[in-house]
């Protein structure tokens, strides 16, 4: 559903939708006021992916059915061999849409579909298999679609509902090879109205089909304030490696938050590690939250292991007031834990607290993000590539991978990690534009290169891939696995930022 709605906001940019054709929703989103012609074009570009969704939840729907139905008519079974919907979308007719007092946005559309779906059937039955295949499908429907409640956090509703405001009209044929059995005498009207009851029992009004999106109750929870934390260093860390040394990192989150965990760069062989890196994370409920530390010794095969962990209520905070910590590292925040009364060093840092101004609060804080320096040209901006890691990348004669970023004729590289098929760089790259990159593309290559002299591939190519710059600019943040082009199952994490000075 977020995929689907930054498409949203994507389209409406491609197809110019004017500013006063937005409608402002609780949470300060704009969403473009849909028009008939508007949500035929968005219904095109997203049916692929609504193909994918609908044929899934289908099945999950038909099955049942079709199991209950079966043995009435001595069938030992029907399966669907292929289930897709086509290249040719819905078209919606006409639109109804209406605004209660309920904070919730009803929408009442006349949908018509002529496509060209591959929907085939295997059925058996007295010791035989036929194939039936459905033709000709055209499906005319008055759905209700409900968006409620309205929240103030993305995507702006808690709940779709669904429901159909009269019975549908279906036409198809069914073929059995080369046979059409629709031409049996009085089958076609018995599966006709067969269908359009079993549809209207479950999904005629009042009746309804609900699909949660987000908890209502934690949707309800806007951002209130930024948590901004500086990680000092740590002190007298436990020894994890055979060498007597450790290669610590520091990873913070706020408890009960799915918004990804910050971390540190990691201070090889250091048990009393300086990082002096400052992180700013989002707040929504400081009375019932904390911040989570933990400590990790870097390894570079293998799970990374734990050296300690310690948490900090939001709430012994004074707002706009810095404070100084210091937190002993405990094995787990379990008290009766008789381990935690070993020593395993200590982690220092600044926190501070500031609550969002009444005037901030229709912003979108939820990730905020770093303005380009004074010295940008005007009308540009600075792109920002950040190379997380990469998974499953083989090499067929060595696994050393490094990452090389080319954009416009501009070169950059990741350090190299040896033997490793999961690895890890966390670097950033900076590339400073006089222009957006609307139209640009970015090369990210993985390759693996050995030391060994005399070998026949001192260097490997372990997959590409291109990423188009255009959504950046629009969303200013996209943060997304990519899969590998020629690598069998090597996927690569790459965050891209477009920062301006306004």
């Amino acid at each position: 559903m977020l995929r689907i709605l930054l498409s949203v906001l994507w389209l409406s940019k491609t197809l110019k939708v004017c500013s006063d054709c937005f409608m402002k929703y609780p949470c300060g989103l704009k969403i473009p006021i849909m028009t008939i012609d508007w949500l035929n074009k968005f219904l095109e570009v997203m049916w692929p992916f609504l193909d994918k969704a609908i044929c899934k939840t289908a099945k999950n729907i038909a099955n049942p059915i079709i199991a209950e139905q079966i043995p009435k008519y001595k069938i030992e079974s029907v399966e669907f061999e292929e289930l897709t919907l086509g290249s040719l979308p819905p078209t919606f007719q006409g639109m109804k849409v209406f605004v209660t007092e309920e904070k919730e946005l009803i929408m009442e559309p006349t949908l018509k579909w002529a496509g060209n779906p591959n929907v085939t059937l295997g059925i058996k039955a007295f010791g035989l298999k036929a194939t039936v295949q459905v033709v000709d499908l055209q499906i005319f429907a008055q759905p209700r679609i409900t968006l409620k409640p309205l929240v103030p956090s993305f995507p702006c509703f808690a709940k779709i509902v669904v429901s159909l405001m009269e019975k549908p009209h279906v036409d198809f044929g069914l073929n059995v090879v080369g046979a059409d059995l629709m031409s049996i005498p009085g089958l076609y009207r018995f599966v006709q109205e067969l269908i359009k009851d079993q549809v209207a029992n479950m999904y005629l009004w009042p009746k309804t089909l609900e699909v949660e999106i987000l908890d209502p109750t934690k949707a309800m929870k806007r951002p209130v304030g930024i948590l901004h934390v500086k990680v000092l260093r740590a002190m007298k860390l436990r020894k994890k490696d055979l060498l007597g040394a450790s290669d610590p990192y520091v990873k913070l989150k706020i408890t009960e938050s799915k918004a990804p965990s910050k971390k540190t760069a990691v201070k090889h062989k250091n048990l009393n590690p300086e990082w002096n890196e400052e992180f700013s994370i989002v707040v929504k409920d400081p009375e019932s939250r904390a911040l989570e530390l933990i400590v990790y010794d870097w390894e570079q095969v293998g799970k990374h292991d734990k050296m300690g962990t310690n948490v900090v209520p939001l709430k012994e905070l004074t707002p706009d007031e810095p404070k100084v910590m210091t937190l002993d590292l405990l094995k787990n925040l379990n008290q009766n834990d008789a381990q935690d009364d070993k020593f395993r060093g200590q982690l220092v840092l600044e926190l501070t607290y500031k609550p969002f101004k009444e005037e901030d609060m229709s912003k979108d804080l939820d990730n905020p993000l770093q303005k380009a320096p004074e010295e940008t040209p005007p009308g540009g901006g600075v792109l920002v590539v950040v190379v997380h890691e990469a998974q499953d990348v083989e090499g067929k004669h060595h696994n050393n991978p490094y990452v090389r970023i080319i954009f416009k004729g501009e070169e950059r590289k990741t350090k190299q990690v040896k033997k490793n098929r999961d690895p890890r760089w966390e670097e950033e790259f900076t590339f400073m534009l006089e222009e957006p990159p609307l139209k640009e593309k970015l090369h990210v290559e993985v390759l693996s290169t050995s030391t060994r002299i005399g070998l026949l591939h001192p260097k490997e190519t372990l997959g590409y891939v291109n990423i188009s710059l255009a959504d950046v600019v629009n969303n200013k943040r996209i943060n997304e696995k990519y899969h590998l082009i020629d690598s069998k199952n090597g996927k690569i994490q790459i965050e891209l930022q477009w920062r301006t000075s306004s």
